[in-house]
């Protein structure tokens, strides 16, 4: 689980170099000597492009939270099962031990 903590700080990381890029992409283009029209065009390719990738970020984000979600519920129903069984045991060892007094 250690691992899925460095992979989001890394996606995270990741993502927010894209998003300096992109902005600072952005900036150039409204600071560069062209005519409004391709300027206006290469900005909104831009944002389309920035926003299919927060899309796909957005997408692995939620499964690898699906992931660790079942993950987690899954380790629960162990526990669950392994404390069921202790106090199974340890109801039985009672009994024994309550029938052998009696």
């Amino acid at each position: 689980m250690a691992e899925e903590g460095k992979d989001f700080s890394a996606g995270s990381m990741l993502l927010s170099f894209f998003l300096g890029g992109l902005v600072g992409a952005g900036i150039a283009l409204l600071v560069a000597p062209k005519a409004g029209e391709e300027t206006r065009k290469m900005i909104k390719e831009l944002a389309e492009d920035a926003k299919k990738r927060a899309e796909d970020y957005l997408e692995q984000t939620k499964s690898k939270a699906a992931s660790a979600i079942e993950k987690g519920k899954e380790f629960i129903e162990k526990e669950k099962n392994i404390i069921g069984s202790a106090i199974e045991a340890g109801k039985e060892a009672y009994e024994k031990e309550k029938d052998k007094e009696a």
